[in-house]
């Protein structure tokens, strides 16, 4: 189980790999290739990460398969949802939302 200070921790070291792929690369690219890039810097730091898992529905316990697809997992505990957006609107925010209640509680790799 991860503690909250555990959690801010991994989150911190996440965003810092982020910044480093916005420093190497700038603005402008699609997301894939964000993606792939964070991936690989997120991994060179040493971490687990799973990328574009695919979000199951449970649901009256069956488990129903979906079309959602998380971009990034890192150390089974944070989502990370990469956009190249101008703005993060309100579809974004629902689907992250939808995301993390499907996964709380929930082993998702």
């Amino acid at each position: 189980m991860n503690t909250q200070k555990q959690i801010n921790e991994l989150s911190y070291k996440i965003i810092g790999c982020a910044i480093e792929v916005h420093k190497e690369l700038g603005p402008g690219l699609l997301e894939t290739v964000y993606e792939t890039c964070l991936t690989d810097e997120l991994k060179s730091a040493g971490f687990r990460v799973t990328n574009q898992m695919l979000v199951p529905i449970k649901y009256k316990g069956k488990t129903l398969n979906s079309n959602f697809i998380l971009d990034i997992l890192v150390e089974d505990t944070i989502i990370v949802e990469l956009k190249t957006v101008e703005k993060i609107l309100p579809v974004h925010k629902a689907q992250l939302h939808t995301y993390l209640k499907l996964t709380i509680n929930q082993k998702v790799c």
